[in-house]
């Protein structure tokens, strides 16, 4: 074989490899390179309801022009359209089609973070829950009403409140409501540990009965600080057998948040919330109990009060007194300056 006959195989190999380069570049740009034309991380949301056609046009926005035809490509040439995985998903910048079109065909979900609000109804909890999850608030509050999917958890629909921590939890957002219940009841079992079920037992009271008393005391004052001081006074009610007599009970038993200002007539509502006219702690919480006012309830503050009034310069603390006396003459001033202040 002489030299001239190499040059000349040389010759023709050299355009041959010029078409493979190219095409395993136009390959790796096509398949490869990020999918994404925007700057930052951008998420897909697919749900139970989607096809092939429809994940392809929630990626349209996000894709650029040669990574939705690389995406086609590979949704044609696999069998994707048969096995879609609902969840959230993370499109990174710089991810190649590639690794984006693995990561939804084998549901490599990103979390969404949920933070558990200190909701006054179902109805509110299920409107936070249902923008965040992909069940709707609508199956959320049919579920948190249901009587025999609260006893499968141990709680009846008055009750349930008691079983959410609020706390910020990340889950995935395809999760059924029936697993993320079972993982809010985790959290609530190790928010509740022996120390606090240990407090909670030494004041006579079950871990329900303590939420529902933080719910009420978190409705009377924003402050903190007191919160261990009402704590004790409604304690102090319970023992002796008095009625609590708490304003935000019989809020919640209208259905009124909005009250600034509890008449006598509003004191005769006939509803187990009313504890001007039932005795003891009403049948669940009036709202998700925060964590300061569980622990203020644990960690109540001794004393011989029985009586509390908000005091007249709406600092938003109280007045407390032993005797219904000298609760008599602070609930004066504090009407008093109702009036003056105009609040109905």
């Amino acid at each position: 074989m002489n030299k001239r006959y190499l040059n000349e195989k040389k010759l023709y190999l050299i355009p041959a490899c010029i078409c493979l380069a190219g095409l395993v570049g136009l390959f790796y740009y096509y398949f490869f390179t990020g999918f994404s034309h925007h700057t930052e991380v951008e998420y897909v949301y697919i749900d139970n309801n989607d096809n092939v056609d429809s994940v392809y046009n929630k990626l349209t926005p996000i894709g650029s022009r040669h990574g939705m035809t690389a995406l086609s490509t590979l949704m044609r040439h696999s069998d994707y359209a048969e096995h879609i995985r609902t969840g959230r998903f993370a499109i990174n910048p710089g991810d190649g089609v590639v690794t984006m079109f693995r990561r939804l065909k084998n549901g490599q979900q990103t979390p969404v973070r949920i933070t558990i609000p200190e909701s006054r109804t179902v109805d509110r909890l299920a409107a936070v829950l249902g923008k965040r999850l992909m069940a709707d608030s609508a199956s959320i509050v049919d579920a948190l009403t249901d009587s025999a999917f609260c006893a499968t958890l141990g709680y009846t629909p008055l009750t349930i409140p008691a079983l959410f921590v609020p706390n910020t939890y990340e889950v995935y957002w395809n999760t059924s409501i029936e697993k993320f219940m079972q993982r809010m009841q985790k959290e609530h079992d190790a928010f509740w540990n022996y120390e606090r079920l240990h407090k909670a037992e030494a004041i006579g009271l079950s871990s329900v009965e303590v939420c529902t008393l933080a719910s009420i005391i978190d409705e009377e004052t924003a402050n903190t600080k007191e919160k261990p001081m009402i704590a004790g006074m409604y304690l102090n009610r319970l023992k002796a057998g008095m009625p609590l007599q708490a304003d935000p009970t019989v809020k919640f038993a209208l259905g009124d948040f909005a009250i600034k200002r509890v008449r006598h007539g509003m004191l005769t509502i006939d509803s187990p919330y009313n504890t001007y006219r039932y005795e003891g702690l009403p049948p669940g919480p009036i709202k998700i109990a925060s964590i300061k006012g569980i622990d203020a309830v644990l960690n109540r503050i001794g004393h011989n009060y029985l009586y509390m009034c908000a005091k007249e310069d709406f600092s938003g603390t109280h007045n407390f007194a032993a005797t219904y006396k000298e609760h008599l003459q602070n609930a004066a001033r504090y009407a008093r300056a109702l009036n003056e202040r105009g609040i109905e």
